[in-house]
């Protein structure tokens, strides 16, 4: 039989992206797949002297909300020497917007997720739901993480993301041009994308926005996969 392997899920920040349910889920799956799953609702469990050498798998769901620098530094670290990274949605693209140091790590920030004009709003959650596409990439259909995948539609946040091209992207989605909008031409960003660090491994989702979302298929598979693929093996 393999060896139990550690995880760490870090949640938190605001309410609206369901932290605590999602990542509930998340670790029901990590448990039956033989992991110890160790839950903080704070990233200052990052700089416990010496605990994240020992952890496998650091799953993150925290939106917006600050990280202090001996915290980041000791994530950084950790993820260097082979600790994975993972998470979906804001989790881990909206996360620390005060860390550009942050930023590099994970390679992609949210920015804007355009919704319904503005005379149709309501100031609830749903003004920014909109059925969009996730498309798989060429690199995406032939890794193992998307098999069985195609090109798939949900009716969710749609997240415009600024990234760099240090990474190998999986998937992507497209921004149209509404009536409305400021912009001249539609916009792809990546969606789901892997990353090496040292010698840990990134995985992103950005679909994910409550929990009804994640447990779809095929995101759920996706995010489940994409756990895997990024703990130490």
């Amino acid at each position: 039989m393999s060896r139990r392997r550690s995880a760490l899920m870090v949640r938190g920040g605001w309410f609206g992206h369901q932290p605590e349910e999602t990542s509930d889920a998340m670790r029901s799956f990590l448990e039956s797949e033989n992991f110890d799953v160790r839950v903080a609702d704070s990233p200052a469990v990052y700089a416990e002297p010496g605990y994240l050498a020992g952890v496998d798998l650091i799953v993150q769901t925290v939106t917006k909300s600050t990280i202090e620098k001996p915290e980041l530094a000791a994530l950084r670290d950790a993820i260097a020497a082979g600790t994975g990274f993972a998470g979906w949605h804001g989790g881990i693209v909206d996360s620390y917007r005060n860390s550009a140091d942050y930023l590099q790590l994970v390679g992609g920030q949210f920015v804007a997720h355009p919704g319904l004009p503005a005379e149709e709003r309501t100031g609830e959650q749903p003004d920014n739901y909109r059925p969009h596409s996730i498309d798989l990439t060429a690199a995406g259909r032939a890794d193992p993480i998307m098999a069985g995948v195609d090109d798939f539609v949900i009716d969710s946040e749609q997240y415009w993301v600024l990234a760099d091209n240090y990474m190998e992207v999986l998937a992507t989605t497209t921004q149209p041009v509404r009536s409305w909008d400021p912009w001249h031409e539609p916009i792809t960003s990546p969606a789901v994308w892997k990353r090496h660090w040292g010698q840990g491994r990134i995985f992103v989702s950005t679909p994910g926005h409550r929990l009804e979302i994640l447990m779809q298929p095929p995101v759920r598979t996706i995010t489940e996969r994409g756990l895997l693929w990024a703990a130490r093996t």
